[in-house]
This record gives C-alpha cells, sequence and structure tokens, in this order.
C-alpha cells in the first residue's frame, strides 16, 4: 500500500506559519504550564514512560517536538535527546529552555521529510507522540525517515490519538470527518488553540491516517511490528467532552459507548 496524495507545500508553509504563531500561545498557557516544568514537573504521561522504560545513556531522536518540553523531559530521564519540529520559533524557544534549565539536549529545525538531508546520526530511539500524524500528508515518506534514523534493533514508539477519534465532532455525538485519507486535506479555521483561548486567527490542513496505513507505511519501510495497542483513555482533557477518570487519565462519559481514544505502537528496527 502506498500513499499517492499530492500534497501542496503551501499546506506545509501554512501549517508552519500557524505553529510559529502558536508557539507563543502555548509558551503563555495554562495547558503546558511551563512554569510547573521548570520546577521540576515531566510532561510525560505515564504511558509513553511505562512503554519505554529506563532510557538513561541511550541516544533519542524526537520527531515533532514543538518547543521542546517532553523532548526536554526525556532528558531528564537521562536520555541524550535530539528534538526535531518544522517551527523555528517552536526550535528557538526550546533552545532557550534547555540553556536557561541546563538541560542538555539537541534541537533541529526541520521538516520530517527534510531531516534526513540535515541530520547524520542514527539513535537507539525514535519518538514521536500525541497530535502528529495529521499535519503529514505522506506517512510513506514519514515511515522511511524513522527507519532512517534507528539504529539496528533500535526502538521506535509513537502514541497517537486514535484516528476514530478524529472522525467526530465537537460534541463527539455524530460523525463529521472522513476515518480515510481525502486526496485534499481538511482545511480547518482555528481560533485561538487546542491549548490556548485567543482571539488569534488561522488556517491549519490536516491529513486523515487510518490505524492500517499506519502499521501498513512502518512495515513496508521494514520494521518489526512489536505491538499495537489501543486504549479506552486519553492522556489529556483531549477531546474536551471527556471526563477524568483518574490521573493522567480521562475517558467518554459514561453513558456513552466505550470507544478508543489513543493507540501505541512499538516496532524495532532492521
Amino acid at each position: 500500500m502506498h500513499d499517492e496524495r499530492v500534497y501542496d507545500p503551501k499546506h506545509i508553509a501554512a501549517n508552519r506559519d500557524l505553529w510559529n504563531a502558536w508557539t507563543q500561545l502555548h509558551l503563555d498557557s495554562d495547558f503546558y504550564a511551563v512554569d510547573s516544568f521548570k520546577a521540576g514537573q515531566t510532561t510525560l504521561k505515564s504511558v509513553e514512560r511505562e512503554a519505554l522504560g529506563d532510557v538513561s545513556g541511550q541516544t533519542m531522536l524526537h520527531l515533532q517536538c514543538h518547543f521542546g518540553l517532553d523532548t526536554l523531559s526525556w532528558a531528564r530521564e537521562g536520555a541524550l535527546v535530539t528534538g526535531v519540529d518544522f517551527s523555528e520559533d517552536a526550535i528557538a524557544t526550546a533552545q532557550k529552555l534547555s540553556v536557561e534549565l541546563a538541560i542538555p539536549a539537541t534541537f533541529v529545525a526541520s521538516n520530517v521529510y527534510d531531516l534526513p538531508e540535515v541530520l547524520d546520526e542514527t539513535f537507539d530511539i525514535v519518538f514521536t507522540s500525541y497530535g502528529v500524524l495529521p499535519w503529514l500528508p505522506d506517512l510513506d515518506r514519514w515511515a522511511h525517515v524513522v527507519a532512517h534514523f534507528l539504529k539496528p534493533a533500535g526502538m521506535f514508539y509513537i502514541v497517537e490519538f486514535h484516528p476514530f477519534l478524529e472522525t467526530l465532532d465537537e460534541e463527539g455525538e455524530h460523525f463529521a470527518y472522513p476515518y480515510f485519507g481525502m486526496q485534499q486535506p481538511l482545511r480547518f479555521e482555528e481560533v485561538g488553540s487546542y491549548a490556548s483561548d485567543s482571539d488569534f486567527v488561522g488556517t491549519s490542513y490536516e491529513w486523515t491516517h487510518p490505524l492500517g496505513q499506519v502499521v501498513t507505511a512502518l512495515l513496508e519501510a521494514g520494521l518489526t511490528l512489536e505491538y499495537l495497542r489501543e486504549f479506552p483513555f486519553s492522556t489529556y482533557a483531549y477531546p474536551p467532552y471527556l471526563v477524568q477518570i483518574a490521573p493522567d487519565r480521562y475517558g467518554w462519559p459514561a453513558a456513552r459507548p466505550t470507544l478508543p481514544l489513543i493507540y501505541a505502537i512499538k516496532a524495532t528496527g532492521a
């Protein structure tokens, strides 16, 4: 299976502009709680911490790292981390935080697809999480980038919002968006952001990727699947209609059926 969608570079440029603008909004937001992070709080969730275990001394590539809080949290866990994001403002912010907090980490401003032209290294772990895949038009190229940067028998891990969830409307009650991908991306007018109430208005372009496409892309890139797990909870209060059921756990209201909210894939390189 190959993803034959053709995308307009203007879509990627518009998304980069959006994330540049969002960086400052998110830096000041309660959602990201930067002051708590500076005081020593990790931003990592138990799902990924338990899956990766002890990362001390291991090299890690964090794809689509935004302004680096998870990247720096992994560094606090002892990993030797390189964070990558296409937003120049986000990477500049991450670099400042790294220096300010004396947490060693490397940050690279790059589109995921262009990264092999920019970074000449392989890693014990390639990691990415929560809301990353809808910003990528071509999963085959993405999976080959993942494989390119993995050491032999290195670990790839992704935890992501379930694509079924992304088909629902803002109340989670009706189907509103396609499960299977379309030739053209979905276009949204963003008011504020998922993390910040603001009068900022921007445009996003997002691509849908069914779960089978994600797995198949990784397999065709040469990775060996260790597991695919689906979870009936989210680790964030997203979407907003979810209710908290435990620390770092948000689920469907009791009257609704239990449906998947996030999934995780662990795989190894060739």
